[in-house]
């Protein structure tokens, strides 16, 4: 039977989010005591109000976000096609918060890996960050990046649609973002702030990480899952 492995992060209020972005916000806006005399019976309701960016919790980057040029494709314009498929993770977990992740480092990877990793592959890599600070402050400046070889080896294998365990996949003290502007050129797009991907290391799994249909979204909030069957 096929297990079900959630790769998302907990959404919930103040959580930690990349420098700039807005904050992750959610409040009680119905109560049941506030509801009950709206009704002749004994129903009543609660609701939440949720405010977050477009790249907030674990998410993906619409190519519009990366591409100033006209006819850029936003999150709902982006073919549904994209969001999910096989795939493989890497553990690049070893380097070091703020070091880089090169284009050798993740092939060594991948002949550590048991798994193999197809053309056309979704490509999740764990760097260990949200196990290591996950929750804390030190997670949104403390965390690897690939440099830019690593975003070549991407390019060269193929890969189809990339994710991270942190907040980019670039490092938080590059200047150029190598793999963002690899993205652009390429129209490869990826997650951010995945989790859980010590489960799924060096396994073969189906992807799943869904947009939600904002209009005109630079990106979305997702509900990463993989599905091992084993």
């Amino acid at each position: 039977m096929a297990q079900l492995v959630d790769l998302s992060q907990e959404i919930y209020d103040g959580m930690p989010v990349y420098a700039g972005h807005l904050e992750t916000k959610v409040w009680q806006h119905h109560s049941f005591a506030d509801t009950a005399p709206n009704f002749d019976s004994d129903f009543a309701f609660q609701s939440l109000g949720i405010q977050l960016c477009d790249h907030g919790p674990t998410h993906v980057d619409a190519l519009s976000h990366l591409d100033p040029r006209e006819g850029a494709p936003t999150i709902d314009e982006m073919p549904l096609e994209t969001f999910c498929g096989q795939g493989t993770c890497l553990d690049v977990s070893d380097v070091a918060p703020r070091e880089y992740c090169t284009g050798e480092r993740l092939e060594r990877a991948l002949a550590e890996s048991p798994a193999e990793l197809r053309r056309g592959d979704v490509l999740l890599i764990r760097t260990g960050s949200a196990e290591r600070f996950g929750g804390t402050p030190e997670y949104t400046t403390q965390y690897p990046g690939l440099d830019e070889s690593a975003a070549e080896w991407l390019g060269d294998h193929g890969v189809k649609i990339f994710g991270v365990d942190s907040p980019s996949p670039d490092n938080p003290a590059d200047r150029i973002y190598p793999v963002h502007l690899f993205c652009r050129r390429n129209g490869v797009t990826h997650y951010e702030n995945l989790a859980n991907l010590q489960t799924v290391a060096g396994r073969r799994f189906a992807f799943f990480g869904f947009p939600l249909r904002i209009r005109a979204g630079t990106g979305s909030p997702v509900r990463a899952v993989a599905m091992l069957d084993d």
